[in-house]
């Protein structure tokens, strides 16, 4: 059976809050003027409360409102696949599953977040949120959510993703999402940035800086975050609470779960389920790897340190691994990993040695990733593509072994909107 599904009504009634089980504390964000830790009041200019309190909260479950576990039923329970083919064609014992997050409206996984907070937003009376967006799959998510919730949305992309992904850009303007080109001419930050460097191409850092000026300088306007905080991270557990049930009615367990990381969402989504098995001594041997690019590698490169989230140093400081938030990572396709921190919950589990990291290139990565388009008809997002690479070397490393262990990872999106990545790839493989 290589396709596991799940009924709607299966669809988890309430996100896992992995920090309820942690083994440490998470050091608080840090008001950067006083370095003393900020309370619930001064994120509520650019948060609503309901998040705030999910940001915050330990709760191991929190509740799913009934509007967006409605709202999930456009595409969710999405499918867990056993990759039957790709086993075949490495020639291992190994078991290689992937959950696939690619068949959301928005073909990927941001939308679990951005229909949440869509929502939370709405019931707080908001009428427009600001954004970032790396490689357009946040902008797009939240795009869709907000029309789903009558909201207007602003985003500001990555610049570089600007040019590079066109389709990315019309398909959050079909959805009624207003977009600029990241530095832009809109904000304060941005008109510096730019008169100090007119070719700047752009990064996170800045989007979010940009963002964040938006929100605070339009009534009736919050911020939305895709990645990186806490009630982000809680949103997206649905993709592992699912994978746990469609993994039980298959009679497996992972050995080995896998995500590409970036700011830390998608990772978080599908191994922090799992991570509870760990955490309270059922599956100790689990291992849980985050993938992330060379070129802009945070949790392997980065210091654990006190850092600001955006480049104008706008948001309270973070403890995480950074690369430093005036970092500019390398004009790689996978927008969305181009982040120069870490969640501060990955960082903390990475620090504490719980989870595992690794680098790659990102040509290596693509490789996989067109390997995994021939074999499982998928073309996968340049940022998934190190996920699918990473699970191959491990399922590879079994045949070397002689080893059967079951593969986990977290299919993030589809490449649909990204096909220059594989066009410039292409001349580079052998004919």
């Amino acid at each position: 059976m290589p396709k596991i599904l799940l009924e709607e009504k299966e669809i988890p009634t309430h996100y896992y809050n992995i920090a309820a089980d942690l083994p440490f504390k998470i050091d608080p964000p840090l008001n950067p003027q006083t370095k003393q830790p900020i309370g619930p009041n001064d994120l509520a200019r650019i948060f609503p409360m309901e998040l705030i309190k999910q940001e915050v909260g330990l709760d191991r479950y929190v509740p799913i409102p009934e509007e967006v576990r409605n709202a999930y039923m456009l595409y969710r329970p999405t499918p867990l696949i056993r990759a039957r083919r790709l086993e075949l064609l490495l020639d291992t014992p190994a078991k290689i599953y992937y959950k696939n997050e690619s068949v959301s409206p928005v073909g990927s996984h941001k939308l679990n977040t951005a229909l949440a907070q869509a929502y939370y937003n709405k019931q707080e009376g908001v009428k427009r949120l600001a954004t970032e967006t790396g490689a357009g799959q946040w902008g797009s998510a939240l795009s869709f959510a907000c029309n789903l919730f009558g909201l207007e949305c602003m985003v500001y992309m990555v610049k570089i993703s600007f040019q590079q992904k066109p389709y990315r850009k019309i398909l959050m303007q079909l959805f009624n999402g207003k977009i600029a080109a990241s530095p832009s001419e809109l904000t304060d930050y941005g008109r510096r940035v730019l008169k100090d460097d007119p070719e700047n191409s752009g990064s996170l850092g800045i989007a979010i800086s940009e963002a964040i000026e938006d929100a605070v300088n339009h009534e009736g306007t919050k911020y939305a975050l895709g990645s990186v905080l806490n009630h982000v991270l809680l949103h997206q557990t649905i993709i592992g609470l699912e994978a746990k049930k469609q993994m039980e009615n298959a009679g497996d367990y992972p050995d080995i779960v896998i995500g590409c990381h970036g700011g830390g969402s998608n990772f978080a989504g599908v191994s922090f389920p799992f991570l509870a098995d760990k955490l309270s001594g059922k599956k100790k041997s689990l291992r849980a790897i985050a993938v992330e690019p060379t070129a802009c590698a945070s949790l392997t490169q980065g210091k654990y340190a006190y850092d600001f989230g955006d480049s104008a140093h706008m948001t309270p400081l973070m403890k995480m691994k950074t690369l430093g938030a005036d970092f500019m990572p390398e004009k790689i396709h996978a927008g969305g990993l181009r982040y120069h921190g870490a969640s501060p919950i990955v960082s903390a589990l990475y620090e504490n040695k719980i989870i595992e990291a690794r680098a790659l290139e990102s040509q290596e990565a693509l490789e996989a990733g067109v390997m995994f388009a021939k074999n499982q008809g998928i073309v996968p997002a340049p940022e998934s593509t190190f996920a699918i690479k990473a699970a191959i070397d491990e399922a590879l490393k079994c045949k070397a072994e002689g080893k059967s262990k079951t593969i986990l990872f977290n299919l993030s999106g589809h490449g649909h909107f990204d096909m220059q990545a594989y066009a410039d790839l292409m001349q580079y493989l052998p004919k």
